[in-house]
């Protein structure tokens, strides 16, 4: 067995995370990727500080309602696959959302996890969707929602995507010039084994574009990325949309933030749009694993390792 936990690699970054509130009613398209492009250009301003952020995340379903009615309706044709990673060319996508998104991350410099979008795939079947953009605005990944959101709280919300999407079959990870990055969407956070290949995988934080609801939200929205962070010492962190104010439709629970290795809150928001700034440093990270070094006392040969598996 080892006796000290090998070191993460990496440098400090900056993240912003846009809490977007849809535009109008959320029913228009152009009109909330205009708003999302005015965000983006508003977030690598760096706020108050005038620093400029490394990473950029939007929330889960930004430029469509999040309505299992109206997925098919607003999916766009990207065309990406891990197959594709080096001879994508974002010119040639069918998507609008990912051509402002590249352009978006290219103007600006960024990497850029583009919150998530429906996707409709070649074989016709549409996919909850979170696209990464490199800062020269090359689409990197694609991560398609592995968990589908299908829940029925007594009282509360019942919600079936499985209805209108189908879930995505790979793991997404991304490397960057400060570190590796692990992407789910919002119901993947419920699964820790997601995390915990993407910690075993060397990576310094997982990132979730996320909604949850006001059923779910104020009981488990800040419990699972707690968790997350702390059984695998990483960054954990979750980008949500604004709540909405009015309207019939969901209702996002909002409060976008990010925890660290020991589980302290690095940030947070409110329910309301806005621009949440984060620094992260992977020493943070080393400082965790040297105290409670859980990370070289696994019991692989009580128990397998599920980032081998």
């Amino acid at each position: 067995m080892a006796t000290s936990a090998p070191p993460v690699d990496g440098r400090p970054a900056r993240f912003a995370f846009i809490q977007l509130a849809s535009a109008g009613d959320g029913t228009d398209k152009a009109a909330n990727l205009e708003h999302a492009r005015e965000k983006l250009a508003e977030a690598v301003k760096g706020g108050p500080e005038g620093r400029k952020p490394d990473l950029v995340v939007l929330p889960e379903i930004f430029n469509s309602p999040y309505a299992t009615a109206v997925f098919r309706k607003y999916a766009e044709r990207i065309g990406w696959s891990p197959e594709k990673r080096d001879t994508f060319d974002v010119s040639q996508t069918q998507s609008e959302s990912i051509r402002m998104l590249s352009a978006a991350a290219k103007e600006h410099g960024v990497w850029l996890i583009g919150g998530s979008i429906p996707e409709l795939s070649e074989d016709d079947k549409v996919y909850n969707s979170s696209p990464i953009f490199s800062p020269d605005g090359k689409l990197v990944a694609v991560h398609r929602k592995v968990h589908l959101f299908d829940i029925d709280v007594p009282g509360g919300i019942t919600f079936k995507e499985s209805d209108s999407l189908t879930g995505g079959d790979w793991q997404t990870i991304v490397e960057t010039d400060f570190g590796k990055i692990g992407v789910g969407i919002c119901y993947d956070v419920r699964f820790p084994e997601l995390t915990a290949i993407t910690a075993r995988k060397g990576c310094i934080a997982m990132i979730y574009p996320a909604a949850f609801n006001l059923t779910t939200g104020p009981l488990h929205w800040e419990l699972l990325q707690r968790a997350r962070a702390v059984d695998n010492q990483i960054y954990v962190g979750m980008c949500s949309p604004a709540r909405a104010t009015s309207g019939d439709g969901y209702k996002a629970w909002g409060h976008s933030s990010l925890y660290d290795p020991m589980g302290k809150a690095v940030g947070e928001l409110d329910e309301k749009e806005g621009i949440l700034y984060l620094d992260i440093d992977t020493d943070v990270i080393n400082k965790a694993r040297t105290g409670i070094p859980v990370t070289i006392q696994r019991r692989f040969d009580v128990y397998k390792d599920v980032s081998k598996a």
